[in-house]
């Protein structure tokens, strides 16, 4: 009886919400099958088995790890297999090509059995994950608060006089606290006024519980950032906002960022060539993770208010003939390199931190 041969394949994931859509490409980047499975625990099962049942799986590539993908990446990284994410094809193959599943699966399959348009996926299963899902929270709170806050003063303008009078003055927090205390009559809301009442004081009420959640996310966030990365925070200019994100930005495993270039350029940080002719100049990068770039941007600002090395650096470049935006491009660029180094050395501490049951 002769033995078979070995056989190595590569897999490709287009993903959705209810339903993944697999391919499957040999040694050569020929496609042998596509498949559907549901976005359950058994549906990840089945389609591993699936993959498994034409070879020896290299690797798979997935597509959106970061969303409609995320079960299934950490399923795969449980099962010890490589994971890369991959993005869609270019614009000019699409139109060739049209689109559909299944062909986004299989472009998927040859992106990763090519190495291309594919990179190491954040492994979604630590504490910087824990740090995302709570920094967001507090983002949509605090995006919620504002909306009340607006909505209070909306009504105070457009309110009947008797109680514009007595609220149009008030400063912020003294406003809400009134307007909070009042206890107005809820079988009145057929009235104007009483309506009114009613409704400035469920947006107090709406803006004060909030405050109380933010207030309670900062500390678990503050506790988190303390325990990963204790040293970024004493940085000059660096607070808790700004070494969450870039903390976020680096993920669980900083070590899939094989340079501190390659951290730049995630961070929109790197400069990018604009020259012509016997202009020689670099622009500002407008890609990469702009929520790190901000951090970063809110880092140079408070540096070059308090700093005076970041001073004298900016008084240098201007005197170059650079514009602000140009040195302030320059500062964010030396601040990728000296933050990225600060989260290498954590790395080891990121990668062992197991989550308290």
């Amino acid at each position: 009886m002769t033995s078979q041969p070995f056989i190595t394949v590569v897999g490709g994931v287009d993903t959705h919400k209810d339903l993944h859509v697999a391919a499957v490409v040999d040694q050569h980047d020929r496609v042998l099958a596509t498949e559907f499975f549901p976005t359950t625990r058994h549906g990840y099962k089945l389609l591993v088995h699936w993959l498994r049942s034409f070879g020896q799986i290299a690797r798979i590539g997935v597509e959106c790890t970061g969303t409609y993908g995320a079960g299934l990446l950490r399923y795969l990284h449980a099962q010890d297999i490589e994971v890369l994410e991959v993005t869609g094809p270019d614009q000019a193959l699409r139109r060739r090509k049209g689109k559909d599943d299944t062909l986004d699966a299989e472009n998927a399959a040859h992106a990763a059995y090519a190495r291309v348009r594919a990179v190491t996926p954040k492994t979604r299963d630590g504490l910087v994950e824990s740090l995302r899902v709570l920094k967001v929270s507090r983002k949509t709170a605090v995006a919620a608060r504002r909306v009340a806050l607006q909505m209070i003063r909306m009504n105070i303008v457009s309110a009947p006089d008797e109680l514009r009078d007595q609220l149009r003055t008030l400063t912020r927090m003294k406003l809400i606290r009134t307007l909070a205390a009042w206890r107005p009559d809820l079988t009145k809301y057929r009235d104007v006024t009483g309506a009114y009442k009613i409704a400035l004081k469920s947006l107090a009420r709406r803006y004060l519980e909030l405050t109380d959640e933010i207030a309670d996310l900062d500390v678990m966030i503050k506790n988190i950032v303390d325990h990963l990365a204790p040293d970024l925070i004493k940085k000059p200019a660096v607070g808790y906002e700004s070494a969450a994100q870039l903390l976020i930005t680096a993920g669980d495993n900083p070590d899939r960022l094989t340079s501190e270039a390659a951290f730049a350029a995630l961070c929109g940080a790197s400069p990018i060539p604009a020259s012509s002719g016997k202009t020689h100049r670099h622009r500002l990068n407008r890609g990469g993770d702009r929520q790190a770039n901000s951090a970063l941007h809110i880092i140079a600002i408070g540096r070059l208010r308090t700093d005076p090395r970041t001073q004298d650096y900016v008084a240098k470049k201007l005197s170059e003939g650079h514009s602000k935006m140009e040195a302030l491009r320059c500062v964010k660029r030396y601040l990728a390199r000296e933050m990225f180094y600060a989260l290498k050395t954590r790395t080891q501490v990121i990668n062992q931190t197991q989550i308290a049951a």
